[in-house]
């Protein structure tokens, strides 16, 4: 099946420096009635709060909360990685929240979440990067693509940090560069599939 007419199964998106705001900017595009789950891995400091939880909850899309361990990926929901821990997707579509070493110097990695969630939904999921200032990320979206999902990368030149997105588009030809004022329109798009 085309990736044009594909249903998928999930989101994933990648993000670090400038992360915050771009990530408000493509919520409050999406409709109320989204409904594909959303997993998210911002880069923060290990002994940092996160705000993106509250921020991102005003949004209709449904729960929105740190993920814990063990939790079923439920549709509408959106779970954003806790500071100082990798967020894995295991092969039953659960989460699990792991310390192990860092991988390309972060913890929670952008690389670990996308190549566990490429194992688990192979050509149905959705990858994203946005703005930030490592090449975190970059090999997952990679991965992504190989198993025949979908892959996204924000526009170098609408990001706020270019590093991010041009190391994933180094990495791989993703299939849509998109600014940021248009990735949470086409998400809809997604969503409103079958």
């Amino acid at each position: 099946m085309e990736k044009s007419t594909r249903k998928y199964e999930a989101i994933v998106i990648g993000t670090s420096a400038g992360g915050l705001t771009a990530l408000h900017r493509v919520f409050s595009q999406l409709d109320e009635k989204f409904r594909l789950p959303i997993l998210i891995v911002q880069h923060v400091s290990p002994n940092y709060e996160s705000r993106l939880p509250v921020l991102l909850s005003q949004y209709g899309t449904g729960l929105v909360r740190e993920a814990e361990d063990k939790d079923q990926v439920r549709e509408g929901n959106v779970y954003i990685s806790p500071p100082n821990y990798h967020l894995l997707v295991e092969p039953d579509k659960s989460l699990a929240l792991s310390v192990q070493d860092r991988v390309n110097l972060s913890r929670p990695s952008i690389d670990v979440l996308f190549e566990t969630a490429s194992e688990a939904y192979c050509e149905s999921l959705v990858g994203i990067i946005l703005t930030g200032t490592t090449s975190d990320g970059a090999n997952g979206l990679s991965t992504i693509q190989k198993r025949c999902g979908l892959t996204i990368v924000q526009s170098p030149e609408s990001a706020e940090f270019d590093i991010m997105p041009r190391a994933a588009l180094a990495a791989s030809s993703p299939d849509f560069i998109l600014p940021l004022n248009e990735i949470g329109l086409f998400m809809n798009s997604l969503s409103n599939r079958g």
